[in-house]
């Protein structure tokens, strides 16, 4: 299928919250502006990624067919199963057995997975035994060398 997952856990929603500071403003991408020099608040990573607790779990991606959507080899993915995917989302899901991460789709009254990398041809879901798994809400990636997430 080409990406291989691993299950790293679910959220722990016992663990008291770790809030980190938020700095105020922006950062631009493009010419430098003046630093704000003040902190806007707190930030809890899991109430700003995890909507729905329970129904969150955490995989390891491991491949190249989702990197044209910036999800690479080792990063973390964020995946709930409680959101009904739709046409666009990124999905986990069993296929014959095997565990895949890729774009849901629907042409005609066909089901597909397409992965984003033009190397992988599309998957059709029609007679095959399909679980899904759950939605693909948030990657968190490590941009610095020698970091992993």
């Amino acid at each position: 299928m080409s990406i291989h997952l691993t299950i790293m856990g679910r959220v722990d929603t016992t663990s008291p919250p770790i809030k980190l500071p938020l700095a105020a403003g922006e950062v631009r991408t493009g010419f430098p502006s003046p630093a704000d020099d003040y902190l806007e608040g707190e930030l809890n990573l899991v109430e700003h990624l995890i909507k729905h607790p329970s129904a969150t779990y955490f995989l390891r991606a491991k491949g190249t067919s989702m990197e044209g959507v910036g999800i690479y080899d080792g990063d973390l993915l964020i995946v709930d199963r409680s959101v009904e995917p739709k046409p666009g989302h990124i999905v986990i899901m069993s296929v014959d057995g095997e565990l895949t991460c890729k774009r849901y789709s629907i042409m005609g009254s066909r089901h597909y997975l397409f992965a984003a990398n033009p190397e992988f041809r599309p998957i059709p879901l029609e007679g095959r035994e399909c679980q899904l798994w759950g939605v693909v809400t948030h990657n968190i990636h490590a941009l610095a060398p020698g970091f992993t997430v």
